[in-house]
């Protein structure tokens, strides 16, 4: 073996070292999540996993009937949809939905501009679908997936903290969402109740329990990650106030700041945003250190997130003989030319030992929410199903599976029969509609 492989094996060694999650591992970072989640359900910023309270009380059953809207706002595009349900059966009659991108001069503006934009969007929507008569003059229900950070003091209320993604709209921060969004409607004649203010996690949590009432936690692994789940409204000591009639709480984690003794920042090494990057950081070290690339120039290697989760996904799947698909990415993105077949198989390799990374500690993540909720072991376990939207978890097969095949091996084998994994595909935007109908039960 050459000494370019030789230098060039030694990082994919201390890769596969540095990245080995054992069993034993993961169940010390599933009985840590459990404990933060405790300690952030006994006090505000008690705990480094957020545990914020939905003021959802009440989730979907599948007896609600009648029109309702959901408005699904995340990114640089947003979804207006509303649903038919039919009362029983968890009987969804019909569904329509429509996508509109925001102008990017809209994402820096005014508040007042971003939220008319919407609102007019909306009332298109709403104009165009036919026979949207409410029945005795009946306000029409909007539930609202508002997926950045909120502070919130009820179910239909919550002051954003700050913008992300590439939103920057300083007069909406500190200000009621909510009432942005209804000030916005009334000016554009849309008589329209905002019933709920939700995130993704929660949108998915309520979208999968129409369907399925043993669902007890809606999580995501997209570009970000994030969890939702029921939890008893008796187990929260922070909760002030009076306990809701249904006795149940839908807690919102924002589980992406976790980290324990055994490892970072929990969404940087579980989520999209950043595994394509993690990858591109190996591939610069192997360059640099072995040279295994011959003399190419390294700028596109250097340049941060360049190479995103989608691109080490089709390198991953590749199962041509001769590893065309890697050869094509890598030239394609990263300029890397005239690789062997050796190269590429060290590739494919290095996407392997990142997102087996992730999925299993995707995993301990949900098998901690299950040990929190005390169903994570023993014979006589109710059925448990776990709800599961994004893209990473949609698009990215090796991912999805390795996470299923580690959840079974941390449960073992009796405890896994009662669990189920289910994707629960668009779970926000409907999600938010069958919370409004839930809400206007």
């Amino acid at each position: 073996m050459a000494a370019v492989e030789v230098e060039a094996e030694k990082v994919v060694a201390e890769l596969r070292e540095g990245c080995a999650t054992p069993a034993s591992l993961l169940r010390d970072v599933a009985a840590a999540m459990a404990g933060e989640m405790g300690a952030g359900l006994e006090k505000e910023g008690g705990s480094r996993v957020k545990m914020l309270l939905s003021y959802v009380d009440k989730l979907p059953t599948g007896r609600e009937e009648g029109l309702f809207y959901g408005l699904d706002l995340g990114g640089t595009n947003f979804r207006v949809l509303k649903v038919h349900l039919g009362g029983s059966k968890k009987h969804v009659v019909n569904s329509e939905s429509r996508e509109v991108s925001i102008p990017p001069h809209l994402m820096s503006g005014t508040s007042s501009e971003l939220f008319g934009f919407i609102a007019g969007e909306l009332g298109k929507f709403v104009a165009e679908e036919e026979g949207t008569d409410m029945p005795n003059g009946k306000k029409k229900e909007l539930g609202f997936t508002f997926s950045f950070p909120v502070r919130q003091r009820s179910v239909a209320s919550g002051t954003l903290v700050k913008w992300t993604k590439a939103f920057s709209i300083d007069d909406a921060v500190g200000e009621d969402v909510v009432a942005e969004l209804q000030t916005a409607m009334v000016k554009q004649g849309l008589d329209m109740h905002v019933a709920a203010l939700i995130n993704d996690a929660v949108g998915t949590l309520a979208g999968a329990i129409y369907y399925d009432e043993d669902v007890v936690a809606g999580v995501i692994f997209g570009t970000g990650t994030n969890a939702a789940y029921v939890e008893k409204a008796n187990a929260i000591p922070k909760w002030e106030g009076e306990l809701p009639n249904s006795g149940d709480m839908v807690i919102n984690m924002e589980w992406g700041n976790f980290y324990s003794s055994d490892l970072p920042i929990y969404e940087k090494l579980t989520s999209g945003m950043y595994l394509g990057e993690i990858v591109r950081r190996v591939l610069l070290k192997l360059s640099l250190q072995s040279g295994i690339f011959s003399s190419i120039d390294n700028s596109k290697l250097k340049t941060c997130f360049h190479l995103r989760t989608p691109h080490i996904s089709a390198m991953h799947h590749d199962e041509t003989p001769d590893l065309k698909i890697v050869a094509e990415k890598l030239h394609q993105i990263l300029e890397i030319k005239d690789t062997s077949l050796e190269t590429r198989k060290m590739v494919v390799e290095i996407c392997d030992i990142v997102a087996r990374r992730a999925a299993r500690l995707a995993a301990a993540g949900i098998a901690g929410i299950l040990m929190k909720l005390g169903r994570n072991g023993g014979i006589d376990n109710p059925r448990s199903v776990i709800a599961i939207d994004g893209g990473l978890f949609e698009h990215y097969t090796k991912f999805r599976e390795c996470l299923e095949s580690t959840l079974g091996e941390l449960l073992g084998e009796e405890a896994s029969k009662s669990v189920a994994v289910k994707h629960a595909n668009d779970g926000s935007g409907i999600g938010a509609a069958l919370i409004a109908a839930s809400q206007s039960r």
